[in-house]
């Protein structure tokens, strides 16, 4: 049996990812994970329904990962059993003209769920610890604040209902080598490819320095990070899915009583 790996990294300590193993699976084999998946998945079906129908609270989910780490595939996967009505993906692209007249927070909290909804986050507000870090596009007096201010926002967001869940999906530099030659060598694939990516792919090193310092800085009680080992797909999509469904049930959540009294009601012909 292989030695257990923490999700939740511990509060306060000092990250590094090669402590993770990105091909962990507690010893699971697929089949197995597939039936406890599918009990969950249920589950998940059941309790977003009654988010949606009590709309006292909200539940953001936000997604990170390096190129090719799973995100998209995590999301169409995880979500595929719940009602996409009670949904809303929002994906973070190049900011636009607009955006960058405000502060970098100023999307994000746009996009937040409102009571009652689930929000993903397929890349977020990390994104201005990460890749603005890397590629210098501000001071690092400009960056280095953001932690703080990062922090102090999703602690408004907490305190005002919404519970945030956020994954760090772990590949490793060859997992992430294999699935860019299965987009080249697949035409239909083609799409997801960009020669931008093997440039990022070359400071592979730089960006795990930032992704560390920024689950290092950011993990909180109140907005923790999970370290999820994607190498396997369908240990990721289990993980991510079991997250979900544990900080639903902790929300305590239940059907909302009618607003009147339904007793000896007959539905007319």
């Amino acid at each position: 049996m292989s030695k257990q790996q923490p999700l939740t990294p511990k509060f306060g300590s000092k990250i590094r990812l090669k402590d993770f193993d990105p091909d962990y699976c507690e010893d699971l084999d697929k089949k197995t994970a597939k039936k406890e998946e599918d009990r969950l998945e249920k589950r998940f079906a059941a309790l977003q329904e009654m988010l949606y129908a009590q709309n006292k609270h909200s539940l953001l989910v936000v997604l990170q990962a390096m190129d090719a780490g799973g995100k998209d595939g995590a999301i169409k996967k995880v979500f595929d059993s719940v009602n996409p009505q009670g949904v809303q993906v929002t994906s973070f692209k190049v900011p636009t003209a607009e955006e960058l007249a405000h502060d970098y927070l100023w999307r994000i909290h746009k996009a937040v769920p409102g009571r009652g909804f689930i929000g993903i986050f397929n890349r977020s507000h990390y994104e201005d610890v990460l890749v603005v870090r890397v590629n210098e596009l501000v001071p690092q007096d400009v960056w280095v604040k953001r932690y703080d201010q990062i922090n102090a926002f999703e602690r408004l967001l907490a305190d005002n209902g919404v519970t945030i869940l956020k994954f760090y999906l772990h590949i490793s530099k060859d997992e992430q080598k294999q699935r860019f030659q299965e987009r080249l060598d697949n035409p239909d694939k083609h799409w997801k490819f960009s020669l931008g990516d093997l440039g990022v792919r070359e400071r592979w090193g730089d960006y795990m320095q930032a992704y560390e310092d920024a689950i290092t800085l950011c993990n909180t009680p109140y907005a923790p990070w999970h370290i999820v080992p994607a190498n396997r797909k369908w240990y990721r999509d289990l993980v991510v899915t079991r997250t979900i469904v544990n900080a639903l049930e902790q929300m305590g959540l239940a059907y909302p009583e009618p607003e009147d009294d339904l007793t000896g009601v007959v539905i007319p012909d």
